[in-house]
């Protein structure tokens, strides 16, 4: 039997009102009041140390702070995750990511990976990428191997994406050998140390993203160095910064008034807009691998770099 010309407007009614029930409303004197739990200050010890593990299988081992960020996915930061991948020797690990790219650094050993179409062999001291969405094989060669990579998960997942699939991804593979890092460093590290100094160091980025100092979109990466018996001086900006300890003997970081003794081949969160410095009282040259969402940062023009 057809409906009454009532009826219909009740069942109207009723289907505004179920949407209806799912509006939220707020107002408070500041608006700026709400936030996230802050991002903490952590240094990942116990992740390095099951890396370090000989015993450990081939696997992936995530450095997670979701719950204390208050999220409901993985995450290290609001905008980034990071693993070790530890892959033994003759053995494949395989890898998808729901992340527009995954950016690998190779701490030790040599080794290959690959998708259906692209591969790349790589030794340690590379870095490379390859596009999120997508199946990705690593195989270790005769030794042992260690990898530590980061995507931007947590940027996909707070709206629940899925990266674009790989002939539409921004992100190509690249490969930076560590050879070619090194020569970059030569004319680097002849640079005057001035009162502008932030670092001695080298970004990484691609042809794809040209015109930008980014490895993702919104992420940019950096290998920085500080010599033996140096300050970096105290400073801040918006984006948080990922740091793997590549050589770190007798470094020390002061991240607000809280001081941080450096971990060789451990990771340590700086909180954005911390103030931060570094300083190095051991024999070497300080070295490190750096990820932030600064590049995200420049693209809202909210960098929020200053000497204090």
């Amino acid at each position: 039997m057809a409906s009454s010309p009532s009826e219909k407007k009740l069942a109207l009614e009723d289907a505004s009102t179920a949407y209806s029930r799912r509006a939220r409303y707020h107002s408070s004197e500041n608006n700026f009041e709400f936030s996230w739990p802050a991002v903490p200050v952590h240094q990942f010890v116990v992740e390095r140390d099951r890396a370090l593990d000989p015993a450990a299988p081939t696997g992936l081992i995530a450095l997670d702070l979701g719950r204390e960020l208050g999220v409901a996915y993985p995450a290290t930061t609001p905008t980034l995750l990071m693993r070790y991948a530890r892959i033994r020797p003759g053995e494949v690990l395989t890898s998808a990511f729901q992340a527009s790219g995954t950016v690998y650094y190779v701490i030790r050993g040599h080794g290959e990976s690959a998708t259906d179409n692209d591969r790349i062999e790589w030794s340690t001291g590379d870095l490379f990428c390859f596009p999120g969405g997508q199946d990705t094989r690593h195989q270790a060669k005769d030794d042992d191997c260690l990898l530590f990579l980061a995507t931007n998960e947590p940027l996909l997942s707070i709206d629940r994406l899925d990266p674009p699939a790989p002939e539409w991804a921004v992100v190509a593979p690249v490969h930076w050998p560590a050879g070619e890092i090194a020569r970059q460093f030569e004319t680097v590290l002849k640079r005057p140390i001035t009162p502008n100094t932030s670092g001695h160091a080298v970004l990484f980025s691609s042809e794809a993203l040209s015109g930008s100092t980014n490895v993702l979109s919104t992420v940019n990466c950096a290998i920085n160095t500080l010599e033996s018996g140096k300050d970096q001086r105290p400073h801040r900006h918006n984006g948080v910064a990922v740091t793997l300890c590549i050589q770190g003997q007798g470094v020390y970081s002061m991240i607000g008034d809280q001081r941080v003794d450096w971990t060789h081949d451990a990771v340590q969160i700086t909180p954005p807009a911390e103030l931060h410095s570094h300083h190095n009282r051991g024999p070497q040259r300080m070295e490190c691998l750096i990820f932030q969402d600064e590049a995200l940062h420049y693209y809202t023009r909210t960098p929020g770099f200053s000497w204090n």
